[in-house]
């Protein structure tokens, strides 16, 4: 069974991004799911996660500003209740989004590296919201159970703190959180 980390961010910089941080995982990010917004179905995404080659996948999901469920939540709703896939967790990406879409997190990380329990925005500053994020792609997280959603500013960018340049450390660090939840999920019930 492939395990899966859904990125609410199709952009190309958040591709490249999660490209990188991908091989210091030996997971496997999806290209075709790069799309603003996203144009694949949930079935044809699933029959890419199926061939991928790593059995850590991460997948990309992009609603470009759609209000509403969109294409990209569309397909994030499908993925995330296929019965034949694990869900470890959603990086909720932050957007300028001015429909005003939100979603509860469990944890936001600041450009900084720093854990909050407040939101971030695009930058990765925090707000004033208690586990809550604004974004684009946001809408449909509420309405699903996943083990976690880690609150993210841009992927690949933040003002330069999340560079490829410097090794991508906030994704590294969201992607690194989320896995060791699941680490302590399967101690928990051995």
């Amino acid at each position: 069974m492939k395990r899966v980390i859904c990125i609410t961010d199709g952009d190309e910089y958040a591709y490249q991004a999660l490209r990188f941080v991908a091989k210091k995982f030996h997971a496997h990010c999806i290209r075709e799911t790069c799309a603003n917004p996203t144009h694949l179905s949930g079935k044809e995404i699933y029959r890419f996660i199926e061939r991928a080659p790593s059995d850590l996948v991460f997948v990309l999901f992009d609603d470009s500003g759609t209000i509403g469920s969109g294409a990209g939540e569309k397909a994030l709703q499908y993925i995330v209740q296929h019965p034949n896939i694990q869900i470890l967790g959603v990086l909720a990406v932050a957007s300028h989004t001015r429909n005003m879409e939100y979603t509860k997190v469990d944890v936001c990380l600041d450009r900084f590296g720093h854990r909050t329990a407040y939101g971030v925005d695009k930058e990765g500053f925090p707000e004033m919201d208690l586990h809550r994020i604004n974004g684009d792609t946001v809408y449909i997280l509420d309405q699903l159970t996943v083990p976690i959603v880690v609150g993210i500013g841009d992927i690949g960018k933040m003002g330069g703190f999340d560079d490829i340049q410097k090794g991508c450390p906030i994704t590294t660090k969201a992607i690194s959180l989320i896995l060791s939840r699941t680490k302590e999920d399967f101690r928990k019930k051995h």
